[in-house]
């Protein structure tokens, strides 16, 4: 299956089928070709345009599938869309039983945030419930996806008439739906006859034969297609193709026996012919749903599909079928309690490489549709088309299907504009199901969705044609609808407005009005705004109710117009209506309101929402055709209220709102009264408000006062209308009892009197919380604090505060002791910038000033920073049952955006629970504890700074309180795969390992088990084999089994256990070969018991003085010795060596070999003085070097000079001579430099210098650091 690269603009071939359709465009110049393509979201159904989009721009999408609205009705109902595409997609909205013209009920608007399109439907009612649909589109195509508006009916009287208007325009709407289906299936019969005109008698009649099947079937095609879908595909599908669509399905790869344990996972795996994006998944008949128990996955290219079971139990035991169409397969489940001790092991999936099988398959189908295609081909060639077989589809996307009626035909008989058509065709009637995918996109030729939808083609498949195609078959179709008319209510005398976009600028339309072509004047006036044409109504009357038309290029649109007239209110007097009555109690309240509208009109009054009838004794209503009055007499106070009138006819409602005010005195002033302030000065205390006011203000409170003990009353006289009264003429510790009463401009109301209240004593208020500091400046400082626990029983005045730099025991008001603060804030100005300051406060009340609060902490004036930004790599490093430890990095620096992070909060939430619980850290790593095991955590870290907290960086999925899986792995640096040991010494073998869960361990010798004098002890994390003495019968190859259910790990080391070998027998030595001598020995006892003891033949020559060795690692018992020279006596040793070490020699007698002495003469040449001094020449210079971290490196060169040359050690041209990290020698112009542990800090040049007095040389290298 062909892909087109990203970002590429050349044309794009999504298949051969593609391939033969753009080759088809090419050929005929038919530029109306078109793609239609599944979106990766389900119920989205994109329409391409072209078949090459330029790079970087792309057809309309949607990000979402639209969720149906159930809404209930008088409610409001909303649908959002997520739009994409480049250029930005132009969005609209449209019903399929309706239209979306009144901007009041329907308003579109756009979301610059959330970047969503939204639709409100207000106030809904059952004639809303529809399907709605947006449509987005752009230059290079449009995508469309539908949704349904569900209404719930409010609890009603079953007589409502709403219900029985539904019901009659369902029946009407059935009525229009066979109209339409008739219109339809003449209007198909037209077409049909029109492209086949100049066929046979035969033809058309087995033509006519198809269409009178299609007639019989009208219900079962309404059924499978959906009617409001732009492009006749169905609803229901949300793949490209089902398991029942296509043939001779199969399973190449069959479901396996499964084994596994509990609490652990199974996996079924199959293999398909052909690519199915869902198949079903049954256990014992019960038909599995993807969720947390199993998880159903399926492969890109959707030919393998897996069945994971979590946490297996004994209930999971069955039977697990897969179904795809007509093909199943089944295999078993057997779940054990310990598969070790059963002696089973676990088995699970298909056990091969599934990819390397869809390979194969894949390979497969498309040969067999090349072979087709090559048939098709070649039947062309030879002029011979021998089945052409008539098409039609489903609308199902991606999918050819339904070819039937095989028909013959010659080559003179097909015109040559129709070849590629006849090819394409054939093509498709042959096509098996994998090259009938098209990566999910369907050739769309000659059709406009727009002109389907107005004539009803939405639902029946696409034209069949039977016969030669003909010329008529492929045309341009010119200028189309972008969006066509909608159907308009208009109100009588105002204006109404219809509106179309076509895909075109330059294009000019005609207007039409029941058939009659409209002229512009007054009342009709047209316009047009690029591509989109307008016909704007002015002050509509009846007479403009009719269908409008507009028609351009033999295409149209239709919509009509409804001119109505609901009942309406003349604006003054509706002014005046709403503007509030006031009346005095007793008296009568009329209102008159005038209104004009369609007869007749329904006219209803309300007061508070309860309907009002005519009531001789106080309530009377007069309706006329053009005005009501309403007369409530003798109005009460309880008849004060809204009162509202309706007016309803059958071409809508209209309400108006006023209010009756009845005014009458005020009630009684409501208790108890409330102490707010008690001291030795004053009593403030506050009441409530009467329960009525009697519909005017109250203005005044008349006021009364009586001290306790006496018997008269004293007139305070009037306050101000706020409930709140502050009496300071009151002696220290008496009481007092008041009288109040309510003024309004209708009266004065009833006496409330209050309990007797007490005046109080000297008492000082409490020390305040130590003040925060709310943000710190250069040059202030701002503090706030909280109120004192205890006021001391009166008021408090205000607050004082003091400052103190650090370092210092002096304290400094900030505020003076007689101007206290009134608000439990302020900002300390005088500050110095850099200092740090301490601040406390103290709260004053009527008796004085109380005590000092404890300082707050230090704080720097300083300018005050920014939050930090979010973490960086937050991540779980290690899970166990009771803890796991997080990670992360801290945010980055930003000046003037983001600061410095000084701590972190991490926040843990479990997934069972909605709070969280946060705790604080410094460091970027933090171990959380007190978990509870196979539990599932949310986590969250906020980084911190004195600027305040930054942006939350979550995990995207929880942290589940489990150890992670980790394959057994050893973790020694160095680990001896062979050891020896001194017989009698102790063999200790110590391995360390990681491992999760804690794994099963082994130990083996020579492959079965280890005596039982051999010692294992086992730890975690580790393990040792221990022989605590030693011989040589424990010596072989021990190995060490490390396994858990994530896998196993070994490691074999051998033990050689030994000691010093005895010495060899006697040594002889025989001379044969002039020159060489035969060296033979007698073996060593220990020769027997170790295979790998060796020899070692040393000589002595007579004129050295010196063992020399001449043979090593010898197993045999001799060797010949060479350069034997006569006239000298030899000694030779023989030793024997194995791993422990070296025996004592065997030696042989004296061997000599006479000579014949010569006569010695020696000629001496003469000798000339030579100047033997040089400049320094390195002879072998320094070689690059690059050293794993912490490693030794050891850099070395030689020079020669006379005399002998200085030499220096330069880094990066810095001196290393005095650097104590540097070992540097020079031995017979031999120059080293040993570095003992490499780190980042030695990479460089290095370079060495020898200078004498001759001259100067150097010699450089690079050292580099490897991780």
């Amino acid at each position: 299956m062909l892909k087109r690269p990203k970002g590429s603009a050349r044309k794009i071939c999504f298949s051969l089928v593609h391939q033969y359709i753009q080759h088809f465009n090419e050929k005929t110049g038919n530029k109306s070709a078109a793609i239609r393509r599944r979106s990766k979201i389900p119920g989205v159904v994109i329409t391409q345009y072209t078949v090459s989009i330029p790079e970087g721009k792309c057809c309309p999408d949607l990000k979402r599938k639209l969720n149906p609205v159930n809404v209930q009705e008088g409610k409001l109902g909303v649908f959002k869309a997520l739009v994409i595409g480049e250029p930005k997609p132009e969005v609209t909205w449209k019903r399929v039983r309706g239209n979306i013209s009144d901007k009041e009920k329907y308003q579109t608007k756009y979301d610059d945030t959330t970047g969503e399109y939204i639709l409100e439907v207000h106030a809904v009612t059952g004639s809303d419930a529809d399907t709605y649909k947006c449509i987005a589109v752009n230059e290079y195509g449009k995508a469309i996806c539908s949704t349904t508006l569900n209404v719930t009916d409010l609890v009603t009287d079953p007589s409502d008439f709403r219900k029985l208007l539904r019901k009659t325009k369902t029946n009407v709407s059935k009525e229009n739906q066979k109209e339409k289906l008739k219109e339809k299936n003449d209007r198909y019969q037209d077409h049909v006859e029109r492209d086949y005109d100049g066929l046979g008698t035969k033809d058309l009649q087995l033509i006519n034969l198809k269409m009178e099947e299609k007639r019989q079937r009208p219900l079962k095609c309404q059924r499978e297609m959906s009617p409001d879908d732009d492009l006749g595909t169905k609803k229901e599908p949300a793949s490209s193709t089902s398991a029942t669509d296509v043939p001779n399905l199969d399973f190449v790869v069959k479901l396996q026996e499964a084994v596994t344990e509990e609490k652990d996972t199974a996996l079924f795996e199959c293999v398909l012919t052909h690519p199915i994006p869902k198949i079903t998944w049954m256990n014992n008949g019960n038909v599995l749903e993807d969720g947390e128990k199993y998880k159903i996955t399926v492969s890109d290219h959707k030919m393998i599909h897996r069945l994971l079971i979590h946490d297996c139990s004994d209930q999971d035991k069955g039977l697990y079928s897969a179904v795809a169409g007509n093909a199943s397969c089944t295999a078993s489940l057997a779940v054990e309690a310990d598969l070790e001790a059963s002696g089973k092991k676990k088995t699970g999936g298909a056990g091969i490489d599934l990819e390397e099988v869809v390979k194969q398959q894949r390979i497969k189908n498309q040969e067999e549709m090349q072979n087709i295609l090559e048939g098709v081909k070649a039947s062309h060639d030879g002029g011979e088309v021998t089945e052409l077989r008539t098409s039609s589809t489903t609308g199902k996307d991606g999918e050819i299907i339904s070819f039937s009626g095989p028909v013959e035909y010659n080559k003179s008989d097909l015109h040559d504009a129709n070849n590629n058509s006849n090819i394409l065709n054939s093509v498709l009637n042959e096509l098996p199901p994998s090259a009938q995918e098209v990566e999910n996109d369907e050739i769309l030729l000659n059709e406009d969705s727009e002109a389907k939808d107005t004539i009803g083609f939405a639902t029946q498949p696409r034209r069949k044609r039977i016969g030669p195609l003909i010329q008529d078959a492929v045309i341009d179709p010119g200028v189309q609808f972008i969006w066509g008319l909608s159907d308009t209510d208009a109100i009588i005398g105002e204006n109404a407005e219809l509106t179309c976009k076509l895909s075109k600028e330059d294009c000019e339309g005609i207007w039409f009005r029941d058939g009659e072509k409209i002229i512009t004047d007054d009342t009709f006036l047209v316009s047009k705004d690029g591509a989109i044409h307008k016909l704007l109504i002015s002050k509509c009357k009846e007479e403009h109710s009719g269908k409008y038309r507009f028609e351009v290029d033999n295409r149209k649109t239709e919509a009509v117009v409804n001119v109505k007239d609901p009942p309406r209110f003349d604006p003054e007097d509706l002014r005046a209506f709403t503007e509030p009555l006031r009346i005095k109690i007793g008296h009568n309240a009329v209102f008159k309101l005038n209104f004009l509208g369609f007869e007749p009109i329904k006219i209803q009054w309300y007061r508070e929402g309860e309907e009002l009838h005519d009531d001789a004794s106080s309530t009377l209503i007069d309706k006329s055709t053009n005005h009501s009055r309403l007369l409530l007499s003798r109005c009460q106070r309880r008849d004060s209220g809204e009162i509202k009138i309706k007016l309803k006819n059958e071409h809508g409602t209209a309400e108006a709102i006023t209010e009756l005010i009845v005014l009458d005195k005020p009630t009684t002033p409501q208790g108890p009264a409330e102490i707010t302030l008690s001291s030795a000065t004053c009593i403030e205390f506050k009441w409530r408000p009467p329960k009525d006011d009697g519909g005017s203000p109250v203005l005044n409170y008349v006021m009364e006062r009586q001290q306790i003990g006496r018997n008269t009353w004293k007139k305070i006289g009037e306050i101000p209308g706020d409930p709140f009264y502050r009496d300071t003429d009151v002696d220290r510790g008496r009481k007092y009892c008041y009288r109040i009463r309510a003024l309004t401009s209708e009266g004065v109301s009833e006496v409330m009197e209050t309990e007797d209240l007490q005046a109080g004593i000297l008492a000082f208020p409490s020390a305040p919380a130590p003040p925060k500091v709310v943000r710190a400046f250069d040059d202030c400082i701002n503090l706030s604090w909280t109120a004192p626990s205890n006021t001391g029983g009166s008021q408090i005045l205000g607050y004082v505060v003091e400052k103190r730099k650090k370092g210092s025991n002096l304290w400094t008001v900030v505020n003076a002791s007689n101007e206290p603060i009134k608000e439990k804030k302020c900002a300390v100005k005088d500050v110095v910038a850099g200092l740090e300051y301490e601040f406390r406060v103290l709260a004053v009340n009527l008796s004085g000033p109380g005590e000092f609060s404890n300082p707050c902490d230090f704080v720097f004036a300083r300018d005050p920073k920014k939050p930090p930004g979010k973490v960086i790599d937050l991540k779980v490093t290690e899970t166990s049952y009771n803890h796991f430890v997080l990670t992360w990095t801290k945010p980055k620096d930003k000046p003037d955006v983001e600061d410095e992070a000084k701590g972190y909060f991490v926040e843990i939430r479990n997934a069972q629970c909605l709070e969280w619980s946060r705790t604080f850290t410094i460091t970027t790593t933090y171990t959380v504890k007190g978990l509870r095991a196979m539990d599932m955590y949310w986590v969250r870290v906020i980084a911190t700074n004195d600027g305040g907290e930054g942006e939350t960086e979550e995990l995207p999925n929880y942290v589940l309180a489990v150890p992670p899986l980790v394959r057994p792995k050893f973790t020694n640096k160095k680990m001896k795969t062979f050891m020896v040991v001194r017989a009698g010494n102790t063999v200790r073998v110590t391995i360390n390992f990681e491992a999760s869960p804690p794994p099963d361990i082994m130990w083996l010798k020579d492959n079965g088990p280890v005596p039982k004098r051999v010692t294992v002890s086992n730890s975690d994390g580790a393990s040792q084999m221990l022989i605590p003495s030693s011989d040589r019968s424990d010596s072989g190859v021990y190995s060490i089994l490390v396994k858990n259910m994530a896998g196993q790990e070994s490691f074999s080391t051998e033990v050689r256990v030994t000691d010093d070998p005895k010495p060899p027998g006697p040594v002889e030595v025989e001379g044969n070969v002039p020159g060489t001598v035969q060296v033979t020995w007698q073996p060593s006892p220990d020769e027997k018991l170790d295979d790998r003891l060796h020899y070692t033949v040393s000589k002595l020559d007579s004129t050295k003085h010196t063992w020399t060795t001449v043979a090593d690692r010898l197993f045999n018992n001799r060797f010949t010795v060479c350069n034997i020279m006569p006239g000298r006596e030899y000694n030779f040793r023989v030793y024997a060596k194995n791993d422990m070490g070296v025996s004592a020699p065997s030696e042989s007698l004296t061997w000599a070999v006479g000579r014949k002495k010569e006569k010695l003469s020696l000629i001496l040449p003469n000798r000339e003085e030579r100047d033997l001094r040089c400049a320094p020449d390195f002879i072998v210079p320094l070689k690059l070097h690059a050293a794993p971290k912490g490693y030794e490196c050891y850099m070395s060169c030689a020079v020669t000079g006379n005399p002998k040359p200085r030499i220096t050690w330069y880094r990066n041209h810095v001196n290393l001579n005095t650097n104590t990290n540097y070992y540097i020698s020079n031995t017979c112009g031999v120059c080293s430099m040993l570095i003992l542990s490499v780190g980042p800090k030695d990479v460089g040049k290095f370079t060495v210098t020898a200078e004498n007095s001759l001259g100067r040389s150097e010699c450089s290298t690079m050292l580099s650091v490897r991780e």
